[in-house]
């Protein structure tokens, strides 16, 4: 199910988003990103709906992840 970010309160938003980016660990190349970078772009994912969240029922997780690929 598609959680719409707009519906989450901002700080939990940014944990959600900050737990995703940690857990993600994603290699950026040779420039260094910061956290705080990487949750500002994860923001902007989410807002032009190119990212989405979701939390599975059966397994009670939250998720965010690529619109194409849910």
């Amino acid at each position: 199910m598609i959680v719409p970010w707009q519906d989450i309160a901002p700080e939990t938003l940014d944990n959600l988003i900050r737990e995703f980016v940690l857990r993600e660990g994603t290699d950026y190349g040779d420039i260094e990103v910061s956290v705080a970078d990487k949750v500002e772009q994860v923001k902007a994912q989410l807002a032009s709906g190119e990212a989405v969240i979701v939390f599975s029922e059966l397994h009670e997780t939250v998720d965010i992840q690529l619109r194409n690929k849910f």
